[in-house]
């Protein structure tokens, strides 16, 4: 016990020390929010993994969808690499840093009102992040504060305060450059810890052909009664499977938190260098996640998930680890968790203000009073946060990954194909935008009240929410071209930015002799 409280305070230190010290990056609103769009490849390419994946991933889908499906859930690692990291940064990252920049937007509401010449989609883009945000964020600490309890034996409630204070410290000191940093260290951490764990919980079952020879030998008649089908290619469950690598992967095309990473990016560079780096955290990180839930049932004679849900299973995978291995555990998840929390958390407090507040009800704003109000509101966003997750595990409402995916289907949803398209396609129209945002917002709120009316395959949020992305990538070209063209001069200057000259040296082009 000393040695993970030991571990801990080490941790905390330094996070706290590195928010401390990038105050000086966090004092005009360019600083706060995009780290002076002068974050290296490194830290953008970490930044961006350790925001995809928190104690979320790690301990809610790994644990259930390993139950589930077996070791067939690698697949959603492997979506996750491919989909959700390679090709969000080729089809977006460029093209999403030099569109922002020249219509000088912060926030993915900012890029909506500048792109479409409306300023009421960027109060709806806002409310609609604040709002589906925070179960998201209820999710992240619910997710950690089950490992806590289990090495620790303490309250989840205390849990749940003692991370929502340590990252309004390091946030609010040192915004997005504090935040990047922090990833980095957290995202060594969690690449470090993650394999580690896999090798000692295979070799606790006798080794990789061992464990998937007793996984083979599992046998559940309410799943399937094909032999080994928890050691096969696709598991028990295709669809269900499909619907959950869409959800996790290309949502990130469509998350504020995540696409506001390719606003800070510092140069080409960084584009390539990011591209490589992201996918192999994410192979790693994901992959491994997915791959070692895909064990969960070698251990269900000690889980009982009538009694203690899926949420429970991957706690108990571990909790016979030696305790230094532990002690890595633990930071591990605080490091996934407080990466994505930290992101989620700064999008909020920047999204209220800079679109909402700030030329709606408080017409000039200055400066020093814009970053001031985004701490204030990052406060708010992470109290509120705080308090819903307490409730929802107080009252066992449901479980993390139902919360995830009502976060991720409704925004993503929301904002994936307008934001795709307003970067490539001079077409889409702003009533294109405004039914993608209420088609996904109306589907997944209705899923959460009214969920036994939906067709069977999407009851599941998870299946709601990956539905509500296709059908958005559907929607917006289809009622782009029946509804009234777009203001030329609006798309003509955002469209300019990629007609622009400029100077390369030889080596990345050859020149015209």
């Amino acid at each position: 016990m000393v040695f993970k409280i030991l571990i801990l305070v080490l941790f905390f230190g330094l996070m706290i020390g590195i928010g401390l010290y990038c105050r000086r990056h966090a004092t005009d609103v360019n600083g706060f929010v995009l780290g002076g769009r002068s974050v290296g490849p490194w830290l953008t390419a970490f930044a961006y993994g350790t925001s995809y994946f928190s104690a979320v991933i790690f301990v809610g889908y790994a644990g259930q969808f390993g139950w589930k499906y077996g070791i067939a859930t690698t697949w959603v690692g492997i979506g996750n690499a491919l989909l959700g990291s390679l090709l969000a940064w080729v089809v977006l990252g460029r093209r999403t840093r030099i569109m922002s920049q020249h219509l000088n937007s912060a926030t993915m509401p900012q890029f909506f009102e500048a792109r479409y010449g409306s300023a009421a989609l960027k109060i709806a883009a806002s409310a609609i992040t604040f709002i589906f945000l925070i179960p998201y964020t209820a999710s992240v600490y619910n997710g950690l504060s089950r490992l806590f309890g289990m090495a620790f034996n303490i309250p989840y409630e205390y849990c749940v305060i003692a991370m929502a204070v340590l990252t309004a410290v390091y946030v609010i000191a040192g915004g997005y450059m504090a935040t990047a940093i922090n990833d980095f260290v957290q995202g060594i951490i969690m690449l470090v810890g993650i394999v580690a764990v896999i090798v000692v919980v295979l070799q606790k079952n006798g080794g990789l052909t061992a464990a998937l020879g007793g996984l083979a030998a599992v046998t559940d008649e309410t799943v399937s009664t094909t032999p080994g089908i928890f050691a096969s290619f696709f598991g028990p469950n295709i669809p269900d499977l499909a619907g959950v690598v869409i959800l996790t992967s290309l949502g990130t095309w469509g998350l504020p938190q995540m696409v506001q990473k390719f606003y800070a990016i510092k140069s080409e560079k960084s584009i390539s260098t990011g591209t490589v780096v992201s996918t192999l955290f994410a192979v790693v990180v994901a992959g491994g996640c997915y791959f070692l839930g895909g064990f969960g049932r070698l251990f269900s004679d000690k889980i009982d998930i009538a009694a203690n849900g899926y949420d429970s299973v991957i706690p108990t995978m571990l909790s016979g680890l030696p305790e230094i291995l532990l002690a890595v555990v633990i930071v591990l998840v605080l490091s996934a968790s407080m990466s994505t929390l930290s992101s989620l958390v700064l999008t909020s407090g920047s999204t209220l203000t800079l679109d909402l507040l700030k030329g709606q009800f408080i017409k000039n704003m200055k400066e020093k009073t814009q970053v001031l109000v985004m701490r204030a509101l990052i406060l708010v966003f992470i109290l509120i946060s705080v308090v819903i997750a307490i409730f929802q595990y107080q009252k066992n409402l449901t479980f993390i990954a139902q919360l995830m995916g009502i976060s991720w289907g409704a925004l993503a949803g929301a904002f994936l194909a307008p934001f795709l398209y307003g970067l490539y396609w001079k077409k889409t129209t702003k009533i294109a935008c405004w039914v993608s945002f209420l088609f996904s917002t109306l589907v997944m709120t209705a899923n959460i009240f009214w969920r036994e009316m939906f067709p069977k395959f999407l009851q599941s949020p998870i299946n709601a929410g990956a539905f509500c992305m296709i059908a958005g990538l559907v929607l917006v070209p289809l009622v782009s071209l029946i509804t009234p063209k777009p203001d030329k001069k609006v798309v003509d200057d955002a469209f300019a930015c990629y007609e622009e000259k400029v100077l390369v040296p030889q080596r990345e082009a050859l020149g015209d002799d």
